[in-house]
């Protein structure tokens, strides 16, 4: 137990690092709270991560997304791989809280000291993205597990921000959802290394498999690389494919490290989070500042349609004492 508030940073920090759940739990739920010793703790972490595999899993609502990652993590852990999934979660509206819990949704793992789940909240965050994703995956990393699940809340036009998050992206469709092809108006085409149709036994598959191999052909829909994603059928529910998809997952890995894409997508996603803790850093400092009548005078113009959104930004940055272009 530590008891010392001086070196309770570094004390949770080394018990991160020796694999301790209820310390990685505890670090947990201080980064998502924003507590003021997660900095510190993340510090003390940082130069111990960068090891792990990160996999971004993306898709439409009902496409099976978690019963997979299931069966994944246990064909992971029969390979003598720690798992870690961080699952973000729809907000409730009222307390900002996860709706669905790791509980509830992979109970089978619970009992896996090689498996550590995390569910966190969205948080009306865009994209589906917690804030403090990028923290609680670091945490695992320095944890020792080896590959990393960030599963999102579902597809859409900003879910392709998993991209930056993860070294590889997987898309999981599924047929009869109300849309053939989900992740061709979402921009997510792009994004994913590996496309997975799950519950293939359904009727529509086939239309859904083809119309996505029609896409991965199309040149223009790819960016430029010599890696051609695969598109694996599975049934979840029965273990079918998840052999399949752990296999192309690992000769992702394997290709980002003899290509140096590795290093290239470490470089992006070091370079977007410290530009979005930048940001958030600015607005609130900028926040701090502005409190007060100015603030809300200016708020309540913006509300009665006497000021634009820009306009009102213009005056508030005018009343900081902030370097001329």
């Amino acid at each position: 137990m530590i008891t010392d508030i001086e070196s309770y940073p570094r004390d949770l920090a080394a018990q991160v690092l020796q694999g301790e759940r209820r310390a990685i739990a505890r670090i947990l739920s201080l980064v998502e709270d924003g507590q003021p010793p997660a900095r510190e703790v993340l510090a003390n972490l940082y130069s111990h991560t960068g090891k792990a595999h990160l996999i971004g899993v993306t898709g439409p609502p009902g496409a099976g997304k978690s019963t997979l990652l299931l069966g994944l993590a246990k064909e992971f852990r029969a390979r003598g791989k720690k798992v870690g999934i961080v699952a973000v979660d729809p907000s409730s509206p009222l307390s900002g809280g996860a709706l669905l819990g790791d509980r509830i949704r992979m109970q089978e793992l619970t009992a896996d000291g090689g498996v550590f789940i995390r569910s966190m909240a969205a948080r009306g965050h865009l994209g589906g993205l917690a804030l403090a994703t990028s923290d609680a995956v670091k945490i695992l990393d320095a944890a020792g597990y080896e590959i990393i699940f960030i599963e999102t809340v579902g597809a859409g036009q900003a879910e392709v921000e998993i991209a930056s998050e993860a070294h590889t992206t997987m898309v999981v469709e599924a047929p009869g959802l109300g849309d053939e092809i989900q992740a061709l108006k979402s921009g997510i085409l792009e994004v994913g290394d590996i496309f997975v149709v799950n519950k293939s036994d359904r009727e529509g598959a086939e239309a859904t498999l083809s119309a996505l191999r029609f896409m991965l052909k199309t040149e223009e829909n790819r960016p430029s690389s010599k890696w051609q994603p695969p598109l694996i059928k599975a049934v979840a529910t029965k273990g079918e494919g998840v052999l399949e998809i752990a296999d192309a997952l690992q000769k992702h890995l394997a290709y980002l490290k003899e290509s140096g894409e590795w290093e290239e997508r470490n470089r992006m996603r070091s370079e977007q989070e410290v530009m979005r803790i930048l940001g958030a850093e600015l607005l609130s400092r900028l926040r701090g500042r502005l409190e007060g009548e100015s603030w809300a005078a200016i708020l309540s113009q913006v509300a009665e349609r006497k000021l634009d959104p820009y306009r009102a930004a213009e005056e508030l940055l005018a009343e900081l004492p902030l370097p001329s272009e």
